[in-house]
């Protein structure tokens, strides 16, 4: 599978917008604990990191994803106010994966599956909303701009992972 090009319109950008601000205000409204943002944390970082997949089943839903939110937001938007909306908003990656953080992208995206599935109802839609406004975000230059560590980030803790696993630490 190999990734669709897509970069997000101001309109897609306002559904994850949306989105976080669905799953941050009952954070905020709530106690406030750590341990509540974590799926929303969880599935945000994944998004992120499917931005600077180059193809796979991460890559191509984090286009696809792109895609359908801006054409949905597009359609929202000229519905909700009567004004026409489809604004690319200028495009970036945050760099670029190695063999090594390829690694740790596929772990971190199992993990993700594997707490979707023991979640609640209430936790697994903080996740895909996440995630979706992560693949959403993370594709424009000033969100990519913000993060351009995370990718490298991910390939230092596979190359030591590799390090570990080989025996020279």
């Amino acid at each position: 599978m190999t990734t669709a090009q897509t970069g997000a319109s101001l309109a897609g950008c306002a559904i994850a917008i949306l989105i976080l601000f669905a799953n941050l205000r009952k954070w905020w409204t709530g106690g406030r604990a750590l341990k509540d943002l974590l799926p929303t944390i969880q599935g945000f970082i994944t998004g992120a990191f499917g931005t600077v997949c180059s193809g796979g089943l991460v890559g191509w839903l984090a286009g696809c994803t792109r895609q359908g939110a801006n054409a949905g937001g597009s359609k929202a938007v000229s519905a909700t106010t009567g004004t026409e909306t489809g604004g690319e908003i200028p495009a970036a990656s945050m760099g670029s994966l190695t063999e090594e953080g390829a690694v740790i992208v596929f772990l971190l995206f199992c993990a993700l599956v594997l707490a979707y599935k023991a979640a609640s109802k209430e936790d697994k839609g903080r996740m895909t909303g996440a995630l979706v406004a992560g693949f959403i975000l993370c594709a424009t230059a000033g969100v990519a701009g913000a993060l351009h560590g995370l990718p490298d980030l991910a390939n230092s803790i596979g190359l030591s992972g590799r390090n570990a696993l080989r025996g020279a630490l």
